[in-house]
């Protein structure tokens, strides 16, 4: 086994640490503050190729892998918890769909602008009596001639308002044991017929744009069939494994973050005569902070390493989704306790991070639902 990062890979996190560190943290209380979403940012990353690093050159790609990217996201959740969440979501979920079920076409069509940084897409799966229960969703498709004829809403789908399409799951039928047939279908933002609204008003992650769709009547064309039209929702179920993934290198940024505020705070803050670093019970938090950030680090890259090998990993992004997100929350309400009365204040941030990382313990699947997963997947 090799620990040790590629020179590319060590390429990529210091460019992108750089980038964060100027072009992304110092935004970062003032997008929280105004709950707005700062497009020029990914502008920028799409100049530099962030955009498309696990994606084949040929289609406006990187050529990197998702180690490579996952390190990418950790560096931007540093600097910004919901910066990093669209960046993770417009490729995990806007742009990997695509690339994984999409054909030529397709690919050329949606996913090259995407990775070229031009355009952002967004994945519609969430629906107001579906959450994670996803096979309960109402959306429905109806084949007319060559058209789908898609009438349903979505809400909490990130980047929405900002995507150049949503890839939106819909019910088109029956199987003959009741279940229900699930089609993805790619849907331009600018179909007549959809609405979509931004009116949320979030505990954290307010970089990030998080909208409701509404579809009445709305038509596309059969050709915009994403995949099998009989296999959307093992195709999601595929999507969500990479997705968690990224909650889990997300939430080891916003960690990360809020662990060196809590570590330079304890060594600045001065109590009874000395810093508080001093004090056994500071050390004990810090020290199991620390620990906890690396063991979330291994199992993520393990998670990543097993998906660039093209080895089974549903289990291990269980893994490393639950115990990263759950890690992160508790290492970000120690950051604030270790601040003490400053750490509720906005200024010093590390509520900020807390705000931030509750949402890595509930999106891409709940906790509860990666215990379900990880006790299928071990035999139970």
């Amino acid at each position: 086994m090799n620990f040790e990062l590629t020179k590319e890979q060590l390429m990529i996190r210091d460019m992108v640490r750089d980038f964060a560190e100027k072009e992304v943290k110092p935004y970062a209380r003032e997008l929280d503050e105004t709950h707005s979403f700062r497009l020029d940012t990914f502008q920028k990353m799409g100049k530099l190729g962030l955009m498309g690093i696990p994606f084949p050159e040929k289609y406006g790609g990187s050529g990197g892998d998702t180690i490579s990217y996952v390190i990418a996201v950790e560096e931007i959740g540093k600097a910004c918890g919901g910066t990093g969440l669209s960046y993770a979501a417009a490729v995990s979920l806007g742009a990997s769909p695509i690339y994984n079920f999409g054909t030529e076409e397709q690919k050329q069509e949606w996913l090259v602008p995407m990775a070229q940084g031009k355009a952002l897409g967004s994945f519609g799966l969430t629906e107001p009596n579906a959450g994670s229960d996803a096979g309960g969703a109402r959306t429905k498709a109806v084949l007319d001639g060559d058209e789908y004829v898609i009438n349903g809403e979505k809400c909490w789908i990130t980047n929405a308002s900002y995507a150049r399409q949503v890839i939106i799951t819909a019910v088109t039928g029956e199987r003959e044991d009741g279940k229900k047939i699930i089609t993805a279908l790619i849907v331009p933002t600018d179909a007549p017929g959809m609405t979509i609204t931004s009116d949320y008003q979030k505990m954290g992650v307010r970089a990030s744009n998080t909208s409701q769709i509404v579809l009445e009547n709305v038509r596309v064309p059969k050709e915009n069939v994403l995949g099998d039209p009989q296999r959307g929702f093992s195709q999601f179920l595929n999507t969500l494994d990479g997705g968690r993934i990224s909650i889990a290198a997300l939430s080891v940024g916003i960690a990360q973050a809020a662990f060196e505020k809590a570590l330079a705070y304890a060594k600045e803050r001065v109590q009874f005569g000395r810093s508080i670093s001093k004090f056994q019970a500071i050390q004990f938090k810090l020290a199991d902070m620390a620990m906890e950030i690396e063991l979330a680090r291994n199992m993520l890259y393990k998670a990543a390493w097993l998906k660039d090998n093209n080895k089974p990993f549903s289990k291990e992004a269980a893994y490393a989704k639950l115990f990263a997100s759950e890690m992160g929350f508790r290492v970000c309400n120690q950051a604030i306790q270790i601040h003490g009365g400053y750490g509720y204040m906005a200024e010093y941030d590390v509520e900020r991070h807390l705000r931030d990382i509750k949402l890595m313990e509930i999106g891409e699947g709940t906790s509860e639902i990666q215990r379900v997963v990880i006790s299928r997947l071990i035999g139970c």
